[in-house]
Protein backbone atom coordinates (compact mmCIF):
# COMPACT_ATOMS: atom_id res chain seq x y z
CA UNK A 1 0.00 0.00 0.00
CA UNK A 2 1.16 3.54 -0.75
CA UNK A 3 1.01 5.52 2.50
CA UNK A 4 1.88 9.15 3.20
CA UNK A 5 2.57 10.21 6.78
CA UNK A 6 2.32 13.89 7.67
CA UNK A 7 4.23 14.57 10.88
CA UNK A 8 7.32 12.55 11.78
CA UNK A 9 7.49 12.81 15.55
CA UNK A 10 7.45 9.77 17.80
CA UNK A 11 4.21 8.26 16.47
CA UNK A 12 4.50 9.32 12.83
CA UNK A 13 8.18 8.39 12.65
CA UNK A 14 7.59 5.02 14.30
CA UNK A 15 4.73 4.27 11.91
CA UNK A 16 6.87 5.26 8.93
CA UNK A 17 9.55 2.81 10.01
CA UNK A 18 7.14 0.02 10.97
CA UNK A 19 5.24 0.12 7.66
CA UNK A 20 8.46 0.34 5.66
CA UNK A 21 9.74 -2.74 7.47
CA UNK A 22 6.62 -4.58 6.26
CA UNK A 23 7.16 -3.72 2.61
CA UNK A 24 4.78 -0.79 2.14
CA UNK A 25 5.59 2.23 -0.02
CA UNK A 26 6.11 5.19 2.31
CA UNK A 27 6.48 8.93 1.97
CA UNK A 28 6.93 11.16 4.99
CA UNK A 29 6.74 14.88 5.58
CA UNK A 30 7.37 17.07 8.60
CA UNK A 31 7.24 20.83 8.96
CA UNK A 32 10.64 20.77 10.68
CA UNK A 33 13.63 20.77 8.35
CA UNK A 34 15.78 19.09 11.00
CA UNK A 35 13.25 16.27 11.35
CA UNK A 36 13.04 15.82 7.58
CA UNK A 37 16.83 15.62 7.41
CA UNK A 38 16.96 13.03 10.20
CA UNK A 39 14.29 10.91 8.50
CA UNK A 40 16.02 11.16 5.12
CA UNK A 41 19.38 10.23 6.65
CA UNK A 42 17.91 7.15 8.32
CA UNK A 43 16.19 6.14 5.07
CA UNK A 44 19.56 6.17 3.29
CA UNK A 45 21.06 4.07 6.08
CA UNK A 46 18.20 1.53 6.05
CA UNK A 47 19.10 -1.58 4.05
CA UNK A 48 16.65 -2.70 1.39
CA UNK A 49 16.25 -6.15 -0.10
CA UNK A 50 16.78 -5.91 -3.85
CA UNK A 51 15.82 -9.57 -4.28
CA UNK A 52 12.22 -8.47 -4.74
CA UNK A 53 13.24 -7.25 -8.19
CA UNK A 54 14.57 -10.65 -9.21
CA UNK A 55 12.39 -12.90 -11.40
CA UNK A 56 10.26 -15.22 -9.31
CA UNK A 57 10.95 -13.40 -6.06
CA UNK A 58 7.35 -12.33 -5.53
CA UNK A 59 4.28 -14.40 -4.84
CA UNK A 60 6.07 -17.28 -3.14
CA UNK A 61 4.64 -16.80 0.33
CA UNK A 62 7.69 -14.97 1.64
CA UNK A 63 7.58 -12.12 4.14
CA UNK A 64 7.12 -8.57 2.77
CA UNK A 65 10.30 -6.96 1.53
CA UNK A 66 11.67 -4.39 3.98
CA UNK A 67 12.49 -1.06 2.40
CA UNK A 68 13.33 2.54 3.08
CA UNK A 69 11.09 5.53 2.48
CA UNK A 70 11.01 8.86 0.72
CA UNK A 71 10.92 12.20 2.53
CA UNK A 72 9.04 14.97 0.71
CA UNK A 73 9.54 18.70 1.07
CA UNK A 74 5.82 19.58 1.09
CA UNK A 75 2.46 18.07 1.99
CA UNK A 76 1.36 18.17 -1.64
CA UNK A 77 4.43 16.21 -2.73
CA UNK A 78 4.00 13.71 0.09
CA UNK A 79 0.39 12.79 -0.68
CA UNK A 80 0.76 12.58 -4.46
CA UNK A 81 -0.17 9.05 -5.52
CA UNK A 82 -0.92 7.91 -1.95
CA UNK A 83 -3.74 5.48 -1.14
CA UNK A 84 -3.81 6.53 2.52
CA UNK A 85 -2.74 9.70 4.31
CA UNK A 86 -1.96 9.46 8.03
CA UNK A 87 -2.15 12.75 9.94
CA UNK A 88 0.38 12.54 12.78
CA UNK A 89 0.44 16.17 13.88
CA UNK A 90 -0.87 17.73 17.11
CA UNK A 91 -4.59 18.47 17.26
CA UNK A 92 -4.18 22.28 17.04
CA UNK A 93 -2.20 21.90 13.77
CA UNK A 94 -4.77 19.69 12.03
CA UNK A 95 -6.95 22.41 10.44
CA UNK A 96 -4.06 23.96 8.52
CA UNK A 97 -2.84 20.53 7.39
CA UNK A 98 -6.32 19.39 6.31
CA UNK A 99 -6.70 22.61 4.31
CA UNK A 100 -3.84 21.38 2.11
CA UNK A 101 -5.59 18.09 1.32
CA UNK A 102 -8.49 19.49 -0.70
CA UNK A 103 -7.46 17.61 -3.85
CA UNK A 104 -6.70 14.30 -2.10
CA UNK A 105 -9.50 11.77 -2.65
CA UNK A 106 -8.05 8.76 -0.85
CA UNK A 107 -8.47 7.54 2.72
CA UNK A 108 -7.47 9.85 5.56
CA UNK A 109 -6.75 8.63 9.07
CA UNK A 110 -4.98 10.16 12.05
CA UNK A 111 -3.29 9.29 15.33
CA UNK A 112 -4.59 12.08 17.59
CA UNK A 113 -5.79 11.19 21.08
CA UNK A 114 -9.18 12.90 20.63
CA UNK A 115 -11.56 11.78 17.93
CA UNK A 116 -14.74 13.89 18.06
CA UNK A 117 -13.17 17.19 16.93
CA UNK A 118 -11.23 15.49 14.11
CA UNK A 119 -14.37 13.69 12.91
CA UNK A 120 -16.17 17.03 12.76
CA UNK A 121 -13.25 18.66 10.92
CA UNK A 122 -13.19 15.92 8.25
CA UNK A 123 -16.89 15.37 7.66
CA UNK A 124 -17.55 14.61 4.02
CA UNK A 125 -14.10 13.10 3.46
CA UNK A 126 -13.05 9.44 3.38
CA UNK A 127 -11.99 9.63 7.01
CA UNK A 128 -11.46 6.84 9.55
CA UNK A 129 -10.43 8.12 12.97
CA UNK A 130 -7.45 6.37 14.51
CA UNK A 131 -5.57 6.41 17.79
CA UNK A 132 -2.69 4.04 18.65
CA UNK A 133 -2.39 3.62 22.42
CA UNK A 134 1.40 3.77 22.38
CA UNK A 135 4.00 6.32 23.28
CA UNK A 136 6.94 7.45 25.37
CA UNK A 137 7.87 10.61 27.21
CA UNK A 138 10.11 11.59 24.27
CA UNK A 139 8.33 12.94 21.21
CA UNK A 140 10.89 13.40 18.42
CA UNK A 141 11.76 11.37 15.33
CA UNK A 142 14.99 10.39 17.05
CA UNK A 143 12.88 8.57 19.65
CA UNK A 144 10.93 6.65 16.98
CA UNK A 145 10.83 2.87 17.16
CA UNK A 146 9.50 0.50 14.47
CA UNK A 147 8.36 -1.86 17.24
CA UNK A 148 6.39 0.79 19.13
CA UNK A 149 3.07 -0.68 17.98
CA UNK A 150 3.80 -4.32 18.75
CA UNK A 151 0.70 -5.59 20.60
CA UNK A 152 -0.61 -2.05 21.17
CA UNK A 153 -4.32 -1.23 21.05
CA UNK A 154 -5.09 0.86 17.95
CA UNK A 155 -8.55 2.40 17.96
CA UNK A 156 -10.25 2.70 14.57
CA UNK A 157 -13.50 4.63 14.70
CA UNK A 158 -16.68 3.37 13.09
CA UNK A 159 -19.15 6.20 12.59
CA UNK A 160 -22.43 5.94 10.66
CA UNK A 161 -20.73 7.67 7.72
CA UNK A 162 -17.55 5.56 7.83
CA UNK A 163 -16.95 3.38 4.78
CA UNK A 164 -16.71 -0.21 6.04
CA UNK A 165 -14.35 -1.08 3.18
CA UNK A 166 -12.00 1.75 4.17
CA UNK A 167 -12.19 0.68 7.82
CA UNK A 168 -11.34 -2.93 6.98
CA UNK A 169 -8.47 -1.81 4.74
CA UNK A 170 -6.91 0.20 7.58
CA UNK A 171 -7.57 -2.60 10.08
CA UNK A 172 -5.64 -4.96 7.80
CA UNK A 173 -2.82 -2.43 7.50
CA UNK A 174 -2.38 -1.84 11.22
CA UNK A 175 -2.82 -5.44 12.32
CA UNK A 176 -0.09 -6.34 9.81
CA UNK A 177 2.43 -4.39 11.94
CA UNK A 178 1.35 -6.12 15.15
CA UNK A 179 -1.30 -3.76 16.51
CA UNK A 180 -4.62 -4.86 18.04
CA UNK A 181 -7.39 -2.90 16.30
CA UNK A 182 -10.21 -1.85 18.62
CA UNK A 183 -13.46 -0.75 16.92
CA UNK A 184 -15.20 2.17 18.65
CA UNK A 185 -17.33 5.22 18.04
CA UNK A 186 -15.58 8.59 18.30
CA UNK A 187 -17.59 9.74 21.32
CA UNK A 188 -17.11 6.38 23.08
CA UNK A 189 -13.39 6.64 22.44
CA UNK A 190 -13.15 10.15 23.86
CA UNK A 191 -14.93 9.14 27.07
CA UNK A 192 -12.71 6.07 27.45
CA UNK A 193 -9.39 7.88 26.91
CA UNK A 194 -10.42 10.59 29.37
CA UNK A 195 -10.55 7.77 31.94
CA UNK A 196 -7.36 5.90 31.09
CA UNK A 197 -5.08 8.58 29.62
CA UNK A 198 -6.10 12.21 29.93
CA UNK A 199 -7.14 12.32 33.59
CA UNK A 200 -4.15 10.11 34.54
CA UNK A 201 -1.85 12.67 32.89
CA UNK A 202 -3.38 15.41 35.05
CA UNK A 203 -3.08 13.23 38.15
CA UNK A 204 0.57 12.53 37.34
CA UNK A 205 1.18 16.27 37.10
CA UNK A 206 -0.47 16.84 40.48
CA UNK A 207 1.61 14.06 42.05
CA UNK A 208 4.83 15.45 40.58
CA UNK A 209 4.07 18.75 42.32
CA UNK A 210 4.43 16.97 45.68
CA UNK A 211 8.24 17.16 45.47
CA UNK A 212 8.26 20.87 44.63
CA UNK A 213 10.29 22.58 47.35
CA UNK A 214 10.85 19.34 49.28
CA UNK A 215 14.30 17.88 48.47
CA UNK A 216 13.89 15.19 51.15
CA UNK A 217 10.73 13.87 49.50
CA UNK A 218 12.49 13.90 46.11
CA UNK A 219 15.42 11.94 47.56
CA UNK A 220 13.07 9.30 48.99
CA UNK A 221 11.00 8.91 45.82
CA UNK A 222 10.99 5.33 44.56
CA UNK A 223 8.67 2.94 42.73
CA UNK A 224 5.25 4.34 43.55
CA UNK A 225 6.32 7.92 42.86
CA UNK A 226 8.17 6.91 39.66
CA UNK A 227 5.24 4.91 38.27
CA UNK A 228 2.60 7.40 39.31
CA UNK A 229 4.37 10.40 37.77
CA UNK A 230 5.96 8.90 34.64
CA UNK A 231 3.71 10.67 32.12
CA UNK A 232 4.12 14.02 33.89
CA UNK A 233 7.46 14.17 32.04
CA UNK A 234 5.58 14.48 28.75
CA UNK A 235 5.87 17.93 27.17
CA UNK A 236 3.32 20.28 28.71
CA UNK A 237 2.11 21.35 25.27
CA UNK A 238 1.16 17.76 24.39
CA UNK A 239 -0.67 17.13 27.67
CA UNK A 240 -2.53 20.42 27.33
CA UNK A 241 -3.45 19.70 23.70
CA UNK A 242 -4.92 16.27 24.40
CA UNK A 243 -6.72 17.25 27.62
CA UNK A 244 -7.92 20.55 26.21
CA UNK A 245 -9.05 18.91 22.98
CA UNK A 246 -11.11 16.46 25.03
CA UNK A 247 -12.16 18.99 27.66
CA UNK A 248 -15.82 17.98 27.87
CA UNK A 249 -15.07 14.32 28.59
CA UNK A 250 -12.21 15.16 30.97
CA UNK A 251 -14.48 17.49 32.93
CA UNK A 252 -17.06 14.70 33.23
CA UNK A 253 -14.52 12.17 34.53
CA UNK A 254 -12.34 14.35 36.77
CA UNK A 255 -14.96 15.10 39.46
CA UNK A 256 -15.30 11.37 40.19
CA UNK A 257 -11.58 11.19 40.97
CA UNK A 258 -11.77 14.29 43.15
CA UNK A 259 -14.73 12.71 44.96
CA UNK A 260 -12.74 9.54 45.60
CA UNK A 261 -9.84 11.54 47.02
CA UNK A 262 -12.24 13.45 49.23
CA UNK A 263 -13.64 10.15 50.47
CA UNK A 264 -10.16 8.94 51.35
CA UNK A 265 -9.43 12.19 53.19
CA UNK A 266 -12.65 11.80 55.17
CA UNK A 267 -11.80 8.23 56.11
CA UNK A 268 -8.36 9.33 57.30
CA UNK A 269 -10.06 11.71 59.73
CA UNK A 270 -11.92 8.85 61.43
CA UNK A 271 -10.83 7.68 64.93
CA UNK A 272 -9.54 4.43 63.38
CA UNK A 273 -8.32 5.54 59.93
CA UNK A 274 -6.93 2.11 59.03
CA UNK A 275 -10.26 0.34 59.61
CA UNK A 276 -12.14 3.16 57.87
CA UNK A 277 -9.90 3.27 54.81
CA UNK A 278 -9.49 -0.46 54.16
CA UNK A 279 -13.00 -1.17 52.75
CA UNK A 280 -12.88 1.61 50.14
CA UNK A 281 -9.49 0.42 48.87
CA UNK A 282 -10.57 -3.17 48.18
CA UNK A 283 -12.45 -2.52 44.93
CA UNK A 284 -9.66 -0.45 43.32
CA UNK A 285 -7.22 -3.22 44.23
CA UNK A 286 -9.46 -5.86 42.63
CA UNK A 287 -9.80 -3.76 39.47
CA UNK A 288 -6.05 -3.24 39.12
CA UNK A 289 -5.16 -6.87 39.83
CA UNK A 290 -7.73 -7.94 37.23
CA UNK A 291 -6.27 -5.66 34.56
CA UNK A 292 -5.49 -6.50 31.87
CA UNK A 293 -7.93 -9.37 31.41
CA UNK A 294 -5.80 -12.48 31.15
CA UNK A 295 -8.19 -14.95 29.54
CA UNK A 296 -9.40 -14.19 26.02
CA UNK A 297 -10.95 -16.40 23.39
CA UNK A 298 -10.57 -16.21 19.60
CA UNK A 299 -13.63 -15.10 17.68
CA UNK A 300 -14.63 -14.65 14.07
CA UNK A 301 -16.50 -11.38 13.56
CA UNK A 302 -18.94 -10.50 10.83
CA UNK A 303 -17.58 -7.57 8.77
CA UNK A 304 -20.54 -5.55 9.97
CA UNK A 305 -20.57 -2.20 11.78
CA UNK A 306 -22.62 -3.30 14.78
CA UNK A 307 -20.79 -6.60 15.20
CA UNK A 308 -17.44 -4.82 15.19
CA UNK A 309 -18.60 -2.12 17.63
CA UNK A 310 -19.99 -4.83 19.90
CA UNK A 311 -16.56 -6.48 19.96
CA UNK A 312 -14.89 -3.22 20.97
CA UNK A 313 -17.48 -2.42 23.66
CA UNK A 314 -16.89 -5.87 25.16
CA UNK A 315 -13.17 -5.14 25.53
CA UNK A 316 -12.15 -7.14 22.48
CA UNK A 317 -10.18 -6.34 19.36
CA UNK A 318 -9.44 -7.39 15.80
CA UNK A 319 -6.20 -9.29 15.25
CA UNK A 320 -6.40 -9.92 11.51
CA UNK A 321 -8.34 -9.07 8.37
CA UNK A 322 -8.13 -11.41 5.40
CA UNK A 323 -10.76 -13.73 4.06
CA UNK A 324 -12.29 -13.40 7.55
CA UNK A 325 -12.20 -10.83 10.33
CA UNK A 326 -10.72 -12.52 13.40
CA UNK A 327 -10.12 -11.24 16.88
CA UNK A 328 -10.10 -11.85 20.61
CA UNK A 329 -12.58 -10.98 23.32
CA UNK A 330 -12.58 -11.45 27.10
CA UNK A 331 -13.47 -15.03 27.97
CA UNK A 332 -16.10 -13.95 30.49
CA UNK A 333 -17.89 -12.07 27.71
CA UNK A 334 -17.63 -14.66 24.95
CA UNK A 335 -21.39 -15.15 24.81
CA UNK A 336 -22.07 -11.43 24.73
CA UNK A 337 -23.16 -11.37 28.38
Amino acid sequence: MNVAIIGLGLIGGSLLRALAAHGHQLTGYDIGATTREAAAALAKATPTDSSADEPGAAGQGTAPTPGAWRVADSIAAAVEGADVVVLAVPLPALPQVVAQLDHFSGVITDVTSVKGPVRDLLRGRRYVGGHPMAGKEESSFLASDPHLFDDCAWVLCLEPETSLDDWLSLAALFTSIGARVVPAGADEHDEAVARISHVPHLLAAALANLIDGNPLAAALGAGSFRDGTRVAATRAELIAAMCGGNAAAVRRVLPGVVEDLGEYAGRLAEPDPVAALTPVLRRPGELRRGWPVAARVPVEVDPDREALLSLGRAGGWVTGVGGKVVGLRPETDRNGS
